[in-house]
């Protein structure tokens, strides 16, 4: 302890040194001290007065030399720390975000501490003021931090450095670097081991989540549809599978790159992103049901899609046939796998969101190209298309069975619905679903080119823009949530979902659970029925004491996308565990029974 001593006097003696100037990049001022280069970044050139600015302030600390963590192991060590200081008038700005420390054994302590070493990222949010007039504020930040090695520790320091923020119109995302690091983040901003591999690794995660999608069951539908397809193609030879591959292929990768796009154009804008967002717009979902509908309907043979002479040559007709209907269902299939996340897809998708344009591009058509991966591989070897089932008889039943599974997702549909809007905004919805569908029948029953059969379908297409502006107006009308809240059939108390509180009770020796879900996350359903909900996981939290917490994202709500976005994730579900003076665990967005039970048997 003679150490710890030592320290304490030094840092005493240090408050009676005279304080460095401002921030030099890299430090010179005090080289006795100073064993850290301090740089702090925005995350875009300009901001729109009252935007939020996301403030990333990075820490290298020299090899040999490590500081304490936010939160030391004992009390009288220094805390690394930021102080982040505002205009006048200005909002305060978010309480920082640090990454838990790493626990390392020196010989002056008696046990493991807390310690920062390498390159440390500490974030924090800061509001701009609504009426603030164009120009360059200065944004000042003191950091401090006491350097020590193996054997002593020297004098803490506090280093001020001082960043422009612009108030303009235009600006541009700035710093990727920064906020690449700072985001793919564990608890309160700690890297996670895969922040400081190359862009090439991060290619292959996305492919392999892509890759992956295809078995996720939001996509299954989809995938029963494309068979229907492929089968069909395999009729006209191998030319015909060899091309509606391509073109399915084509349209998912297509798809992805226009997902890339909006998601870089919404970033721009200063709107979050996120892997499934659009599910919480009952604008997107009400569309997305007319369309599965109409898929139904042309399964179970109530109607067909005549294309025009010029187009013929290109598809046959039905949306699930023909080159057309095959890119189609490319398409088709990227909108359904959204609600999903799978293994690799979370790190790449928050490695590819916080990176700049073209790097979230090429992210974007690396999952494209995994999810698209089969039919390429199929269209290289269409002789594979051998396993596919002979056409013949029995196809006519296999497209209503088919039909009735697209059925099953437009319940689902209607469900996270059900989420989104108030309950007879729903139930005008599915009326007017009824009525398109007697309206598509009628035509159906008409003879092509009478007037009836066109009266038909112009009434099908009024009713379709009714019901779903009626569902798109009804946005602010829906209830309160019930996620966060246990019924009396629920094997765990669940608790809504409290940031603070959470990182409260484990600083406090709590388990805490966290489990970021949403209606509309499919996935999420199935994890929570076969996995979470179940006697062996509720009898270990009961056991240690772990308190449950349920975070709701089925509406856009921007605190949990930033909660998201610290741990570097941007889609659900999402799972991580609290743990007394360690840092947080995130699982798998697989998560299993055994992960549960053995870390916190660990």
């Amino acid at each position: 302890m003679w150490m710890a001593r030592a320290a304490l006097l030094a840092a005493v003696a240090g408050s009676l040194l005279p304080r460095p100037g401002v921030a030099q990049l890299p430090q010179q001022a005090a080289p006795d001290l100073e064993k850290g280069d301090i740089a702090v970044a925005l995350d875009r050139t300009a901001y729109l007065a009252g935007e939020p600015a996301q403030l990333a302030v990075r820490l290298t600390i020299e090899d040999g030399w490590h500081t304490n963590s936010y939160e030391p192991t004992y009390d009288y060590l220094i805390a690394t720390e930021i102080d982040v200081e505002a205009p006048p008038d200005w909002p305060a700005p978010e309480t920082p975000r640090y990454p838990p420390g790493e626990m390392k054994r020196f010989d002056f302590a008696p046990t493991a501490i807390s310690v920062y070493e390498g390159e440390i990222f500490i974030r924090t949010v800061l509001p701009t003021a609504a009426g603030a007039a164009a120009g360059t504020y200065p944004i000042r930040t003191n950091v401090t931090y006491q350097a020590c090695d193996d054997k002593m520790c020297l004098a803490p320091v506090t280093t001020p450095a001082t960043v422009g923020l612009t108030i303009a119109d235009g600006g541009e995302v700035a710093n990727p670097e920064f906020f690449a690091a700072a985001t793919t983040t564990g608890g309160r901003g700690s890297q996670l081991g895969g922040a400081g591999r190359g862009f090439l690794w991060f290619v292959l995660l996305g492919f392999l989540g892509g890759l992956i999608l295809n078995a996720m069951p939001c996509v299954l539908p989809v995938l029963s549809l494309k068979v229907f397809g492929l089968m069909k193609s395999a009729e006209g030879g191998r030319r015909a599978l060899t091309t509606g591959s391509l073109a399915t292929a084509a349209g998912i990768i297509l798809s992805f790159l226009l997902l890339a796009g909006a998601a870089i154009g919404a970033r721009a804008g200063g709107v979050a992103v996120g892997w499934g967002i659009q599910f919480q717009e009952p604008l997107f979902v009400g569309a997305l049901a007319v369309v599965i509908l109409l898929f139904t309907l042309n399964m179970w043979g109530l109607f067909e899609v005549h294309l025009p002479g010029s187009l013929a040559k290109v598809g046959s007709s039905g949306p699930s046939e023909g080159l057309a209907g095959h890119l189609v269902t490319g398409f088709f299939a990227t909108l359904m796998a959204t609600p999903c996340s799978a293994p690799f897809l979370g790190t790449a998708l928050g490695f590819a969101l916080t990176q700049d344009s073209g790097t979230t591009a090429a992210m974007f058509g690396a999952i494209g190209t995994g999810m698209a991966s089969p039919y390429l591989l199929l269209a290289a070897f269409p002789a594979a298309g051998r396993v596919l089932p002979r056409p013949g008889p029995w196809m006519a039943t296999f497209r209503v069975v088919m039909g009735f599974l697209l059925a099953a997702t437009l319940v689902w549909l209607l469900f996270v619905m059900s989420g989104l809007v108030s309950a007879p905004r729903v139930a005008f919805f599915e009326i007017g679903l009824l009525a398109v569908a007697l309206a598509i029948w009628l035509a159906s029953r008409s003879q092509r080119g009478r007037p009836a059969r066109r009266l038909a379908g112009i009434a099908a297409a009024a009713l379709t823009v009714v019901a779903v502006s009626t569902v798109a107006a009804g946005r602010s009308e829906a209830g309160p949530s019930t996620i966060g809240v246990a019924p009396e059939d629920r094997l765990i108390a669940w608790q809504p979902f409290d940031r603070d509180r959470a990182e409260q009770l484990a600083t406090a020796g709590s388990y805490v659970f966290v489990d970021v879900t949403a209606d509309w996350c499919f996935t999420c359903k199935i994890n929570e029925t076969l996995f979470l909900e179940t006697e062996e996981v509720a009898g270990a939290f009961e056991q240690h004491g772990v308190i449950a917490m349920r975070a709701d994202w089925t509406r856009r709500d921007d605190s949990i996308s930033r909660y998201l976005a610290d741990f570097g994730r941007y889609g659900i579900p999402f799972y991580v565990l609290y743990r007394p003076d360690r840092e947080p665990h995130v699982f798998s967005e697989l998560i299993s029974k055994s992960a549960i039970l053995d870390l916190l048997g660990d």
